[in-house]
Parts: C-alpha cells; structure tokens; sequence
C-alpha cells in the first residue's frame, strides 16, 4: 500500500489515538477518521503522567512535545515510611527524578490542536467489530452515536449521522484503543493480556485543598514543588508530584499501588478499570485503612483530600503483541503493548509509537516491509518495558522489602536491582525513526522556562 492519500480510520480518540492520527496526516495520508469510544469531554481527564526530561528531548525533536503543552519540571524522588506520628514519616532516601509532569486533558487538547481542520473526530461511536484483508479493512460500529465533536482541532461541529450497525471500509486502520482494543482482538483472536492482581487508585488534589493538611510542627509548604514522593508501605506505595491544572496553577496529582482486599468482587480473572464513583465500599475502606494505618499522616490525608466520587481504579496488566501489524490493521499504545505505570513510560511510549508509525509509513514507497520493521523494533521495545514493569511491581508491591530497615545505600540496591536495564521513564528512541519521522529542518524545542 502507500499512505499518500490513503483513507485511515484510528480507533481510540486519547493521546495514543491523536499522536498516531498526526503520524498519518504527516506521513501524506488523506483523509483521516477518529472514533472514540466515549461521549464525555476528553480535556476534562485531569490525571497526570511524567516524561522523562530526555524522552521529551527526542519527542520534541520529532514534533510531538514541546514547550506549548503545559508542564512543570521535577528534580528530585524522596521516599518516606512511616514513622509514628511524624507528619511525613522518615525520609529513607533521596533520588534524582528528571521529568517533566502534565496533566491528561491539557497535553491531550494541544495534541488534538495540532491534527489538520478536516480530521473528522467522532465520540460517542464505539467500534464492536474489525475486519481486514489485504486490501483495506471494515469496521462495524456497535451503537452510539457518531455525532460527537466537530471535524479537526478547532472546528466547530459537524452533525453525523447516527453509526449503530453500520460499516466503513478504510485503506488503514490503526488500534490505539487501550487494553480491551477491538483492532487487537481482530488481529489475534482470543489473546488476551494477563490481570497482575494488584490495582492502582487515582486521583488529584487542587492546590488550595493542600492547606487543609495543616499539621503541627509543619511548615506552610512541606513539600518543594519539584519533589516526587514515594510513600512506601508493606504490600505497595503510593506517588505523589504537582502537575499543570490546564489554568495556570498546579494540583498534587497521586497513584497508589497495592492488592485489594480479599473476597473483593473485581469481575476476576480480568477485571476492568472503575469511573469516578464507582468504587465500592469494600474498596473504598481499605483505601481509607492505607491512608490511615500505612501511609505517613500528611500523605495519608493528602490522597483523602480527594472525595471518593472523583477516585477511579485501574487493574494491573501485562500484555504485548504477538506482532503490531496484521495486514491493513496496526496497532499502537496500550492496544499494543500494556506495561505497568511503574515503568514512568506509558505517555512516552504511546508517543515513541506515533513517531516509528510516520517514519515507516514515510518509509513505504522505499521500503514495503516498513510496517512489519516498526512492529519488530517497537515490540522489542515493548517486551522490555513490560518486564521492566513486572520486576517494579514485585519490588514495590509484589514482594517489597521491609522499608524501615532500608538506609540511602539500600533503597539505591533495592532500586538498582529492580531497574536492572535502567530502562525507567522509557528506552531512547532509534535515530532513525527520529530522523525519517522529523519535518525537514525540525528542531528539538527550546527547554524554555517552566509553564
């Protein structure tokens, strides 16, 4: 096939979804068709992710990345345990940390902005079934309504007509729709990614919530804008670092990793994600017990700060693809390849997948296995980053050491043997997807001041 002025369909509307549909407009495709699987506004998700300040340096050379998109710089990792009733705990160590923090919605809204005015963007319109051949695919929509966001970054709406048991034929399909993805099923059949047993909550902080954690002997800011925290504990750990609120101030974005409870009904073997308000008061208590009982009282409160309708749970997977092209179907982000959010790569791999995508579809009219070459060079690199994952997960949740017992030196072997490659915050990217993906003349942006 050739990608010049190929009709593409991207399944999955997140930032997998956007960065692969800019790879294919830049890569000479024509018309270019996103569907996303949910109605509610995606630039209101207002999570965070970390890329590590040299990930960014190469996506930012490739065009993906740079200065306009919110962030605020991280430096450094401090871990505490608990310790009686010091607010913070004890400080087992300190680590660098150079990333860069974003917040979901706002790094998603300026991705979308850079895809062309007539990219046609459809919520509300869920795919129920993929079928390709060698010669283009078909997609079956399962209900919904297509009639969601206007056509391109900044049109305004577009009506469509209602897509429930239609079909579309496209010259190319590209799976970025998450773990569950459809395109993946219709390109292997009945593999399915492996559940870990252990769960992550989410969920963020405004600022001005934060001073409800005065504590005495606290000073007003007891924690420096560019540390990263580890509150650590038997069974798991929590993250927590300041992102962009999107408006100009900052939120304490966490994550807290460990096992449910037992007997708790997760739809196992394979339980799926919970929305903001769905926690169960099963889970919700013992929640409430970490924070109360494990975690250091300051971090402890700071993660109750968040009301409980605003928590979500994400379960833990593993997965890669056996290949990431099937004929006309390619796959990329987490539809790929699923590696747990230990790694501080899932943002970055995603976007490292949207860079090999252009270069190899720039690559086709030289090179017809180029497909088939960014599948073998991003799955080699999603292997990895999933047994990166996996030895984190034992290390911090799994099988943790007894953290009291750990000085500096320990905490620096006990890490050094979990990230053995020193594959944290994602492998480089290959130079020659950097230079085949990159517009001519493009340049890495300027670190510029913090936004």
């Amino acid at each position: 096939m050739t990608i010049e002025g190929a009709d593409v369909a991207v399944v999955g509307g997140s930032i997998a979804g956007c960065a692969t549909a800019l790879a294919a407009h830049r890569a000479g495709a024509g018309r270019i068709t996103l569907h996303e699987r949910t109605a509610g506004l995606l630039a209101d998700r207002g999570v965070g992710l970390a890329v590590h300040n040299a990930r960014y340096a190469e996506l930012a050379a490739a065009g993906y990345l740079d200065t306009a998109m919110p962030w605020a710089q991280l430096t450094t990792r401090r871990w505490y345990v608990r310790d009686g009733a010091a607010p913070l705990g004890r400080q087992i160590g300190v680590q660098p940390f150079p990333f860069r923090s974003y917040c979901w919605g706002p790094l998603w809204r300026e991705l979308r902005q850079r895809l062309p005015q007539d990219t046609v963007f459809r919520t509300g319109t869920p795919v129920g079934a993929v079928d390709g051949d060698a010669e283009g695919a078909v997609l079956h929509f399962g209900g919904g309504n297509g009639a969601g966001e206007g056509g391109g970054a900044a049109g305004g709406p577009r009506d469509r007509a209602r897509t429930g048991g239609r079909t579309e034929r496209f010259d190319l399909v590209i799976g970025a729709d998450g773990y569950r993805s459809v395109v993946r099923d219709a390109a292997f059949p009945g593999v399915r990614p492996d559940y870990a047993g252990y769960l992550a909550w989410r969920g963020t902080v405004p600022a001005d919530r934060l001073a409800a954690l005065a504590l005495p002997g606290l000073p007003s800011e007891p924690w420096a804008q560019e540390d990263c925290v580890y509150g650590v504990f038997p069974g798991g750990h929590v993250i927590i670092y300041r992102i962009p609120d999107g408006h100009g101030g900052r939120r304490a974005n966490w994550v807290l990793y460990t096992a449910p409870p037992g007997g708790t009904a997760l739809g196992s073997p394979a339980p799926e994600g919970l929305p903001p308000g769905a926690l169960s008061d099963a889970l919700y208590a013992h929640l409430r017990h970490v924070t109360g009982e494990l975690l250091p009282p300051y971090w402890g409160g700071l993660v109750e700060l968040t009301p409980r309708q605003e928590l979500f749970l994400q379960p833990m997977y593993d997965y890669t693809a056996p290949r990431y092209t099937a004929g006309r179907l390619v796959l990329a982000g987490d539809a790929a390849t699923i590696a747990r959010p230990h790694t501080g790569a899932g943002a970055v791999k995603a976007l490292q997948d949207a860079v090999a995508l252009e270069a190899a579809l720039r690559a086709l009219p030289e090179r017809p296995d180029a497909l088939e070459a960014y599948g073998t060079e991003r799955g080699g690199t999603g292997r990895s980053m999933v047994e990166l994952g996996q030895r984190l997960g034992r290390a911090l949740v799994q099988d943790t050491p007894d953290w009291r017992t750990l000085d500096q030196a320990g905490l620096d072997a006990a890490w050094a043997a979990a990230d053995g490659s020193g594959a944290f915050g994602g492998r480089e990217l290959g130079g020659r997807e950097l230079r085949e993906a990159a517009p001519a003349g493009q340049e890495a942006a300027p670190a510029g001041p913090e936004r």
